[in-house]
């Protein structure tokens, strides 16, 4: 199973299935946070990250992972982030909620991932990469040991305990506690959902630790899958992991929507849903492709890592959700 992909589609299928179960998306989870004071989806991703912290540091400590942070470029996590965060709120769901309720049935969601891949895929290997390549090289930390770290001559991407010296055990649960106190001792909404906030989150946080052991170079992601099942589609080019984990998204999410009774065509008659999705996409796209990484490279699967480069990217996707959000009905 490890990074075959057959692998990466049996990964997929359990990160739809509980993705369309659970019903998170991170763009809602961000928004409502602010907007509405629920923090039931909020707190659903902060308990996987909490157990991917723990996970991916054990993981590493037994020799099963090399842990690889993803790459610190300042200039284009800020941007990225921030164009990914407002493309979040015209699409209507970020990357994996885009993702998964196609299998839903939601033809505005066909429309924002159409044009996330092909803005992902400008940004990363074409038209735009010019302008991806303005915002600098990746900024890295020499070690001369690496330990749990994958590296490159020495190179290792930024995290908060390598940048520090300090052991990434201590980071690790530190960073943990913090997040078990704010969910355990912090008034929780309360909301008719399918699946327990706990329960999702837990669930969610051991598919990523079994997608990183699959796939080894890394935990879930999307925006790589999106550009691959483009490119491997329309020419010659192999699919791959990741490709095939984007694949299994839609196909579990389009069985539990049909388990459940959940499943429709939908829609919209605002003409405005469309060309929202179409800029929604797009944004997202080319954010993610600058960034790095979506929601779910950087924030779910990243930010366990306490890599820079996550945390500053997670900080702009939602300082960018929060923008777009109020820019479009927050001032009322």
């Amino acid at each position: 199973m490890q990074g075959t992909l057959i692998g990466g589609l049996i990964v997929g299928l359990l990160f739809g299935f509980l993705l369309q179960r659970s019903r998170m998306c991170f763009n809602s989870a961000i928004r409502d946070v602010r907007y509405f004071k629920d923090n039931w989806l909020w707190k659903q991703g902060l308990m996987a990250i909490a157990v991917e912290t723990i996970g991916f540091q054990l993981m590493a400590a037994l020799g099963a992972i090399k842990l690889n942070p993803s790459a610190f470029i300042p200039a284009a996590q800020i941007v990225g982030g921030f164009a990914f965060g407002m493309g979040m709120v015209l699409a209507g769901g970020c990357a994996s909620g885009v993702t998964y309720r196609i299998g839903e049935g939601n033809a505005v969601a066909i429309i924002a991932a159409t044009f996330y891949a092909l803005f992902a895929g400008a940004a990363r290997n074409g038209k735009l990469k010019s302008i991806t390549a303005l915002f600098g090289k990746p900024i890295t930390v020499t070690m001369e040991n690496p330990g749990v770290y994958a590296a490159k001559d020495g190179q290792v991407a930024p995290t908060v305990a390598n940048l520090l010296g300090i052991d990434p055990w201590i980071v690790a649960i530190v960073f943990a506690l913090i997040i078990f106190a704010y969910l355990f001792f912090t008034k929780t909404s309360q909301r008719k959902a399918p699946m327990h906030w706990t329960v999702g989150g837990i669930l969610i946080g051991l598919v990523g630790m079994l997608g990183y052991w699959s796939q080894q170079t890394y935990s879930l992601g999307i925006t790589g899958g999106w550009i691959n099942l483009f490119t491997a589609t329309l020419t010659d080019a192999p699919y791959n992991w990741i490709g095939m984990e984007v694949f299994g998204i839609i196909i579990g999410a389009f069985i539990s929507a049909l388990i459940f009774k959940e499943f429709k065509i939908r829609f919209p008659k605002d003409p405005k849903a469309y060309a929202y999705a179409v800029i929604g996409g797009a944004l997202m796209g080319w954010g993610a492709g600058v960034a790095g990484g979506c929601n779910i490279g950087h924030f779910l699967s990243g930010v366990p890592h306490l890599a820079i480069s996550s945390l500053l990217a997670t900080a702009f996707f939602i300082l960018g959700n929060w923008f777009m959000y109020w820019l479009l009905y927050g001032r009322d």
